[in-house]
């Protein structure tokens, strides 16, 4: 199991979008494919994945190539099984270019409180290095440090 489980209040909505947010600032494709069920199916941008061992490959490849990654999501909706979030990331290329990618995701979890399907659609924004705005250490964004309704993003 994995708690918060459905139907999801709001308050518990909130809980499972910061703990996936917590998770993904880890950047450990193993202990982030946990949150999902062993058959999760995804659509991330041009990308459909099924499967944990798929999604471990996905994201070893993604956080070799979107370094200093620090992301922000924010609950947008919520149904039953089904969460829906906003959420924006920052990250530099190889080459030492720095993106800020906007997204939403649409998920469905099972009854273990594990996500089944997740839908991205994802655009990013080149920036300078001097428009960051998430300058955290590495890991879990600080509880202090403001969301993106804050930031105004």
């Amino acid at each position: 199991m994995r708690p918060p489980l459905p139907p999801f209040t709001r308050d518990t909505a909130m809980e499972k979008v910061r703990l996936a947010e917590n998770g993904w600032n880890s950047r450990n494709p193993e202990a982030v494919s946990l949150a999902y069920s062993e058959d999760s199916r995804w659509r991330n941008r041009d990308n459909f994945l099924q499967g944990r061992e798929e999604i471990v490959r996905f994201l070893t490849r993604k956080w070799q190539q979107e370094r200093d990654y620090r992301l922000i999501k924010e609950l947008f909706a919520f149904d039953g099984n089904r969460i829906a979030v906003r959420y924006a990331y920052e990250y530099c290329d190889p080459a030492g270019n720095w993106f800020r990618a906007y997204g939403n995701e649409n998920w469905e979890f099972d009854a273990e409180g594990l996500m089944r399907h997740r839908y991205a659609s994802i655009n990013d924004l080149a920036i300078r290095e001097d428009e960051r705005l998430f300058r955290w250490v590495q890991g879990p964004r600080p509880a202090d440090h403001p969301g993106l309704t804050e930031l105004g993003l």
